[in-house]
């Protein structure tokens, strides 16, 4: 090479490298130009994303660039509480955009069809958005996807077949927004690349289209929340075997449950709930041996439960609720030891619960109400079920004491054993179920005291103890459930006079002590201190005195029912201003203010009796103002007046009735 040759040469290396930083330069400010256009419509503002900071904006806010600096590759900003349209985004200054991740933030408008300039793309999130209108079918340029989510947005129209084309793609996510079916399926590709897909709660219907089984990788498929129809095709069992969780739950599919379930062998997570498959559960599901997750909850299944449930050894959640299951729990049932959700409610099942439920060690969650269960509840069942936060039996046919390990559920949230023949006296330990927050043990036949050990139970929020044979009475410990909300006692042996500590009960929303011995006067701060008091039931006892003056006072009172006592005195100044009130019966008392200015205006009122007291005064027009009121009932009072015209009209326009002194 000659002199002059290598003089030439080493200036076009010269020239080369001078221009080289130019041209990158020139690339990084042009994405840079359109990520601040971007920006500066966006709220919250990105304070990074600036011209003056292009030096630095491989490290801006969110931006990834490539392995050589030189261009941005990746933008990330999920969760990032923005808002904004992608429509001021000019997609086509990003050519080597590989990653776009917006999830979980406020972008709103349509998805532009410019998106399909993003050549490069292979992960593209858009989920948890308010974004809205149709997906454009450009989306199906971009052959480089492999994982798209337009979770939870308001898109709507068909899905694009193009994006069944697309033959990288592993995760496709179209779950939660308004997409409606194709007019023609046929047009959809099998997506062999596909393991994930997801198209739950949206508008499609019809038949489930066949290219979905004709997906052979899927291991993910949620098809739930939809309006389809027919039944689950038999290709469905031969060609998705390698399926792990598979969701149908609410779909409105029919026919019957078929045996080649067990073809899906590598299931971990089956929910079929809330369609009308009208059928025997099949015994081959106790073949799925993977299976972890197992909803079959309101399908219409009949027959028995089958004992080949017991070869579920993985089987974490099973609810078979609101069928027509008409068996025994098979004793088998006790060898899924792993179990911590066992739901069985609102079927028909008989006999008395197996002992080897007793197995089932690591339970939270038990649900055997509404069926014929019979016999008693075990001791040895009770007590290694330690792990339990919600036990519920009631309505069923159970008899007996409850067991004193009941106290050892010390774990629990929820206690339902309402509506059952239990008997002899509610066991002083339950007062160990510190962590309780709902007790129903009404509609049996308990009897004695009410365990004073239940007054330490300050998480409680309903007790329930109504239509039972309790005695004795209430004590003014009481006043330490400051979280009450529900008291209910009515219909039992209960006597003596009602705590003054009663009036402490801040969250108390409802309060009924019906048809029970009382006696004495109601503390006279009752209400003041419990603003969303609704429900009061004082009726058929031997209360005396004045009603609290206050128990109104936060002005949601609905229900006022102290009828056939021994009240005296004027009527509480806060009705006045209760205008939530529903239905009121003060009638069988000994009442003796004026009723004139005692109510205002209450347009939900449908039914007053103020009948059989020593009311005086007269009624006034407001009360032609309570256009729901149905029924009025003031006999055996000492009234004058006339009954008011507006009061009339109502009556005549509703046949309302009125009775007169």
């Amino acid at each position: 090479m000659t002199n002059l040759q290598k003089a030439i040469g080493f200036l076009f290396y010269i020239l080369v490298i001078s221009l080289l930083p130019l041209k990158i330069t020139a690339s990084l400010k042009t994405e840079a130009e359109a990520l601040v256009k971007w920006k500066n419509s966006l709220s919250p503002p990105l304070p990074s994303w600036s011209l003056t900071n292009l030096i630095n904006l491989c490290n801006w806010k969110a931006v990834v660039c490539d392995s050589t600096n030189t261009t941005v590759s990746k933008i990330n900003l999920s969760n990032a509480n923005i808002s904004g349209k992608l429509t001021d985004l000019d997609f086509s200054s990003l050519p080597n955009l590989t990653l776009l991740n917006l999830n979980g933030n406020r972008f709103s408008g349509s998805i532009p069809s410019t998106i399909g300039n993003l050549s490069k793309l292979s992960f593209l999130d858009l989920g948890n958005n308010s974004l809205e209108g149709t997906l454009p079918s450009e989306l199906g340029q971009l052959r480089e996807l492999q994982h798209v989510s337009f979770f939870d947005n308001n898109l709507n129209g068909t899905i694009p077949y193009q994006l069944t084309n697309l033959p990288k793609v592993s995760y496709l996510d179209f779950g939660s927004n308004f997409f409606v079916s194709s007019f023609d399926w046929s047009q959809y590709s099998s997506m062999l690349s596909l393991n994930y897909l997801g198209l739950e709660e949206n508008k499609l219907t019809g038949e489930i289209p066949s290219f979905i089984f004709e997906c052979k990788n899927l291991t993910y498929l949620d098809l739930s929340q939809n309006k389809w129809n027919g039944t689950i095709p038999e290709s469905m069992y031969g060609n998705l075997a390698k399926l792990e969780y598979l969701n149908l739950t609410n779909c409105r599919l029919d026919g019957k449950l078929s045996s080649n379930l067990s073809m899906l062998s590598n299931l971990k997570d089956l929910r079929l709930g809330n369609n009308m498959f009208n059928s025997p559960i099949p015994a081959e599901i106790g073949m799925i041996s993977r299976l972890q997750f197992l909803e079959l909850n309101n399908i219409s299944a009949h027959g028995e439960i089958p004992s080949s449930l017991g070869q579920l050894k993985e089987l974490v959640h099973l609810d078979l609720r609101l069928n027509f299951l008409n068996s025994k729990v098979p004793f088998e049932l006790g060898l899924c030891t792993n179990l911590t959700f066992l739901s069985l409610a609102e079927n028909n099942l008989t006999g008395s619960l197996p002992l080897s439920l007793a197995n089932l060690t690591k339970l939270s969650d038990l649900g055997l109400s509404g069926n014929f269960f019979s016999g008693q509840i075990s001791a040895s069942l009770i007590s290694n079920w330690t792990e339990l936060t919600s036990l519920q039996v009631q309505n069923n046919s159970l008899i007996g004491k409850v067991p004193p390990q009941i106290g050892l559920l010390k774990k629990i949230n929820i206690l339902y054993m309402y509506k059952n023949h239990f008997s002899g006296p509610i066991p002083e330990e339950i007062g160990n179920l510190k962590e309780m927050t709902e007790l129903d043990l009404s509609g049996n036949y308990f009897s004695g005291p009410i365990p004073r050990t239940i007054w330490n139970l300050t998480n409680i929020t309903v007790i329930n103890l109504f239509f039972n044979n309790l005695s004795g009475n209430i004590p003014a410990d009481i006043g330490n459930l400051t979280s009450l909300q529900v008291f209910d006692v009515d219909n039992n042996n209960l006597d003596g006079e009602l705590p003054h500590t009663i009036a402490n009960l801040t969250s108390l929303a409802f309060f009924s002590v019906f048809t029970n011995n009382f006696s004495g006067s109601i503390s006279r701060d009752f209400g003041k201190n419990s603003p969303s008091l609704t429900d009061v039931y004082f009726s058929n006892n031997s209360f005396s005195g004045e009603l609290p003056s206050d128990m109104c006072s936060g002005l949601n009172l609905e229900e006022l029912l102290v009828n056939n006592n021994s009240f005296s005195g004027p009527l509480p100044n806060s009705l006045k201003n209760c205008s939530s009130l529903v239905r009121v019966r003060l009638d069988d008392n000994k009442f003796n203010g004026n009723i004139t200015e005692a109510f205002g205006i209450h347009p939900n009122l449908n039914f007053i009796s103020l009948s059989k007291n020593h009311l005086v005064g007269y009624l006034s027009s407001d009360w032609g103002k309570c256009i729901s009121l149905t029924e009025m009932e003031m006999s055996g009072n000492r009234f004058s007046g006339k009954i008011p015209s507006e009061l009339r009209t109502i009556c005549l326009e509703k046949s309302q009735r009125v009775l007169e002194d």
